[in-house]
């Protein structure tokens, strides 16, 4: 008799096993066909942000069930539930309060929305673009780390969620998809600074074209003393992305067009000798 109920308990398992393993298969493969097309029908970045945290929402949630399912069909009943739960509560409480840290800041960036994916963030002194948010961790595309400036790595930087409640996050493309940049260059005493300037904003006008319509404000000049010259600084806004290719292609056409220049001439530290001969 004890044989035969434990060979139906035995079978038991392994239908509820199977009835599982069905149940995940199917719901992996709609998740993965609903969650490409949905991206594929997104027409902007905060659209593209809700559904991958919408499709995560729903696999949190589907596992969930999945475990009360398993629970329920093992046990056979919520009061068995209950004090499992409980005693499991208690046993991983203080071990889990790093991990329950880490969802309370999951919860607090998809509520608050302090970033989203395809943001371009500085956590801490990590900088990327955020590619996932995960209920554990958010995952940036690196930029500059392996090189000086601001273009993309090739690395992916993990980032526990926890850590959003000790460092400050900076936002680059919170309001719009541009910041503002400059290029500096110091031309001497002697040169014409009205040329200077004008070479400084046709060139930034120029590389900015394609989307000069779309930024807060069009190129325009600041300017400073310096000791051995003129500081003239020109300013623009650029896609955050860009912002290394967009600085150097300014730069280039302002060294071309100086170069032709005789009015203006680029200030540089060196040393000059006058001889004055006395009769």
């Amino acid at each position: 008799m004890a044989i035969e109920i434990q060979s139906i308990f035995n079978r038991s398992i392994i239908d509820v096993i199977i009835t599982l393993i069905i149940i995940v298969a199917v719901y992996i493969l709609l998740n993965t066909f609903v969650k490409r097309f949905l991206i594929k029908k997104a027409r902007t970045k905060r659209m593209k942000h809700n559904v991958i945290v919408f499709t995560s929402l729903i696999s949190y949630l589907f596992v969930f069930l999945a475990i009360l399912f398993l629970v329920l069909s093992l046990t056979g009943g919520l009061t068995s539930i209950g004090i499992a739960a409980g005693l499991l509560t208690a046993a991983l409480g203080w071990a889990l309060q790093r991990p329950i840290t880490g969802i309370a800041a999951w919860l607090m960036v998809i509520v608050t929305k302090p970033f989203e994916i395809g943001d371009r963030i500085i956590i801490g002194n990590v900088r990327g673009d955020v590619v996932n948010i995960t209920i554990t961790h958010i995952y940036l595309s690196e930029f500059g780390g392996t090189v000086g400036g601001e273009e993309t790595s090739g690395r992916i930087v993990i980032i526990p969620n926890a850590v959003l409640f000790e460092q400050n996050v900076i936002n680059y493309t919170a309001q719009n998809e541009f910041i503002l940049d400059e290029v500096a260059f110091t031309i001497t005493y002697s040169s014409h600074i009205d040329l200077a300037k004008n070479i400084a904003k046709k060139a930034a006008e120029k590389v900015t074209k394609e989307f000069v319509e779309n930024v807060p404000a069009k190129p325009f000049i600041r300017s400073n003393f310096q000791p051995s010259g003129v500081d003239i600084r020109v300013r623009y806004y650029t896609i955050a992305s860009k912002r290394q290719e967009t600085n150097s292609k300014i730069t280039e056409e302002i060294f071309k067009a100086i170069m032709k220049e005789k009015k203006v001439k680029f200030a540089y530290p060196h040393t000059e000798v006058y001889l004055n001969k006395k009769k």
